[in-house]
Parts: C-alpha cells; structure tokens; sequence
C-alpha cells in the first residue's frame, strides 16, 4: 500500500481521527508540557535579562554555601579591617542579599548590603545565647534565609563568624517553580478545555449524522421507501450512507418491477378470464342440445359430470375475475345502510330451489328486527352467493343449511352453518380458495368483520360489524 493511499485510510477513519486525539492527549504531560514550561522560562529570561541576572547568584544554595565557607576559610587570621574590606567587595557582588560579621566577643562589626524592609531579620549589636537561637530559627524558616560560617571556617580559629542574609522574595523569583507554577496551571486547564471541547465536537458530529441517517430511515416517501441521503465524509458513516442510498435504489428498483409484474398479472388474468368465458358458454350449449338427443344411461351421466365440472370452471373464472379486480382497486364499493336481514333472506329464497333440488336440510332462522349495517347490497349479496356456494360444493356431505341471527364475540351477528366434514376435509370439488378470499376482501372494504368456527361435524361462518356502536345490540 503507498503512502498516499495508507494517509487517505487514516484521515477518512473515525477510529484513527480519535486515536490522533487521545494519542495527542497522552503525549502532553511527557513531551509537549515539559517543552512549553520550558519555553515559557526562556521567554521570561529573555524580556527580564536584567532582573534574572540579579538572581543567578542565589539559583543555587548549597553552591553559595560552599562559596561563603571558602570566604570564611581565606580571612583566617586577617585583621578587622581586611575583613571589612572583603565584606565590602562581596557586597557589591550579592547585592540582592545583607552580610554583617561579628568578632570573638558577640559584638556585631559591620552590616553592608541590602536595606530594603523586610530584606532581612534586625541584627542585634552584641550577641548572647538567646539572641543566637533566635536568629537560627529565622534562617531554618528561610525567612530570610542566612548562611553562617566561622572566620577560618573553624570555630577554634577565634575570630567570631560571617554571614549572609537572603530575603525569601529573592528566593521565591528565582525558583522555576515559583516562576511556572502559574504558567502550568493555566496550560493544564486549557489543555483540558480543550480536549473536552474537541472531544465533543468529535461526538456530536457523529451523533449529528447518525441521528440524520436514523432520520432518512424512518420517514418514507409516498411509495413506502426511505428517500436517498446526500454523502457526508469517506468514513465509516459515509460507507454506511453510501450503503443505505445503494439500498434505497435497490428498494425502489424492486418494486417498479414488483408493480410491473402485478400490472401484468392483472392484465393476464382479466383477458384470459374474458377469453375462456366465450368457449365455456359454446360448450355448455352444445352440451345441452347433445342431452335432447337418445343416450345411453352412461352417456347422460358423463354429459351431466361435464356440465357441472364446466359450471364449476366458469364460477372459477368468475372468482378469479372478481379476486383481480378487487385486488387491483379497480372496483368502488357503494357502502349504504341496508338491513342485512332482508338481504339474507332475499339471497335465500334465490338458492332454495337449489337446496331442495340436493335434498339440504333448510333451517332459517331470522329475527323479525332489522340489523343495519353499511354495506354494498350488490357485493354483500356476492358474499352470500360465495358463501351459499361453498356450502354446495364442499358440505354437499351433510345435506343441511342453517341461517341464524346471534349475539356474537359481544356483536349481534348473522351465523350461516352447515355439516359438513369441516374447512380441512379433502373435497372433490375443493379449489383455489378464491371464494372465500373474495368474501374476506369484500368484507374488509366494508369494515365488517367474520370468524369461521369449522370442525369435522361442521362449519359456522359468522359476520358482525365490529364498531363499538354495534356492540351488545340485540
């Protein structure tokens, strides 16, 4: 992989975006803090030369302890005035800072040096014990902080002792960690700030893109698919947009050539249903002029298998028809309220002959009450039809139909019963089914409702409306 292709993977991945940050987090305190501190004390010494000189000379105790002791080894055995004069020129070297001397006898001989209050403790002239514990105490709280040394840098040499008093104020400047410690703390917290904002802002643009995919997922466009988004970055996000545009495609795709092949089913089944309804009227024709003529016992009795196998083929033709147009929405139903009852019992009175001609067992029993429901009398007179029908050909078995008015799953409801073998039984003339799923579709377009109750000693078919302002009526 090139160098430019492997860049180009890094700057487009959210994982490799964040570890840049976190990376850039964990190398602060060891590298980047140190550096800056240190930055920091090079800018102060370059615009304070001045000042910064002044505090060299105190940078480093234990040195400037070595020195003085060395001063105090070098006047062994000088006279009071040589150690004035030496006091005097280290003066001028420590200006910062006060010295004084005292001889044999706890006299103090000479104090040169700073003046300024509160520079250094006030020097007593003659020196006993209570005055020495005192003064040891201030030095040991560096305030100010004294170096002592006995004169021959012994304490039998019996010229008393020098020292050296520096005021805490010289000390505090001229440590690094007086002159940073403000400086690392402001950097700590803006460095903190700073990696909680762009955490954040790391975060919330994630969120910002997922909640806008989740967004494009769920609000659909009229044909019931989500619509394309527009592509954000080449990461990890933008692959997932580019996968759900791609899926979207595909979706749309999918059902252009989905409403194409309904389109083309429907137009199948409407032509060919128009098609076959010619022949099969020719050939029950032709078969009722063949039975006017002399046939034997078996030929009369295959004519009339034919003719009832080519009514059953055209009622088939017939449901499918229906099933296509129904399915397809080109029909419009005419909802009005009409009393059911009435006709159930018109719809009845068409198929008695039918029922007496096959020796069923007629048991109608009808409230003399209206039930009005909204209906489309031709199409509900289709579902009667269909379900008459049905039991012809499929409860043939048990010889009786029964039509009730009830009270039913809390609604007052028509219950059309037979006593057959049950839904599941096999059937010689059992089809496709498309009688019943016509009655379903029917029923649903006029939100009615049906619940089928079927077992091998019959079935009972019941519809009700099942609105509220229907429930418990009788």
């Amino acid at each position: 992989m090139s160098k430019g292709r492997l860049m180009s993977k890094i700057s487009s991945s959210l994982l490799s975006r964040y570890a840049i940050i976190v990376i850039g987090a964990l190398l602060f305190i060891p590298v980047v803090f140190p550096l800056t501190m240190l930055g920091a004390i090079l800018f102060a010494n370059m615009n304070d030369k001045e000042q910064v000189a002044e505090v060299t000379p105190y940078d480093n105790i234990s040195r400037l302890e070595k020195i003085w002791h060395l001063e105090a080894l070098q006047l062994e055995g000088a006279d009071a005035d040589e150690i004035d004069q030496r006091l005097i020129e280290l003066s001028a070297e420590y200006s910062r800072a006060s010295l004084f001397w005292v001889d044999e006898a706890g006299t103090t001989r000479l104090t040169v040096g700073n003046d300024s209050p509160g520079s250094s403790m006030p020097i007593p002239s003659h020196w006993d014990a209570a005055e020495a514990i005192s003064f040891m105490k201030s030095s040991m709280n560096r305030d100010p902080l004294a170096i002592m040394a006995f004169i021959g840098d012994r304490a039998d040499a019996g010229q008393g002792f020098m020292a050296m008093q520096i005021p805490s104020a010289i000390l505090t400047l001229n440590s690094p960690r007086s002159l940073s410690a403000w400086y690392s703390m402001v950097v700590v917290l803006l460095f903190f700030i700073g990696f909680v904002t762009v955490s954040l802002l790391f975060f919330i643009g994630i969120r910002k893109r997922l909640l806008r995919l989740q967004t494009a997922m769920t609000v659909v466009e009229p044909g019931g698919i989500p619509a394309p988004i527009d592509r954000g970055k080449s990461d990890e996000i933008g692959r997932l947009e580019e996968a759900f545009n791609t899926m979207t495609v595909r979706l749309e795709s999918s059902r252009r050539r989905e409403i194409e092949e309904e389109e083309l089913r429907k137009r199948l089944v409407a032509n060919l249903s128009h098609d076959l309804r010619t022949p099969m009227t020719v050939l029950r024709s032709h078969i009722h002029v063949i039975t006017k003529e002399e046939l034997s016992e078996q030929g009369r009795a295959s004519l009339k298998l034919m003719d009832e196998r080519i009514a059953d083929l055209s009622v088939l033709i017939e449901n499918l028809l229906s099933y296509n147009l129904l399915n397809s929405g080109r029909i419009t139903l005419k909802r009005e309220r009409k009393d059911v009852l009435r006709l159930l019992r018109e719809s009845a009175a068409a198929w008695y002959p039918v029922w007496e001609k096959e020796g069923f067992e007629i048991d109608i029993r009808l409230t003399a009450e209206p039930l009005y429901w909204q209906v489309d009398e031709v199409w509900f007179r289709r579902i009667l039809d269909n379900l008459y029908q049905n039991i012809v050909r499929h409860a043939g078995s048990g010889l009786y139909v029964g039509l009730y008015t009830g009270i039913s799953y809390g609604h007052r409801a028509v219950i059309i019963m037979d006593r057959g073998k049950g839904i599941g039984s096999h059937s010689e003339a059992k089809g496709a089914g498309l009688g019943l799923s016509i009655v379903d579709l029917l029923l649903k377009q006029m939100d009615l409702d049906w619940k089928v109750d079927s077992t091998k000693q019959g079935t009972s078919i019941i519809l009700f409306d099942p609105r509220p302002e229907n429930l418990n009526k009788i």
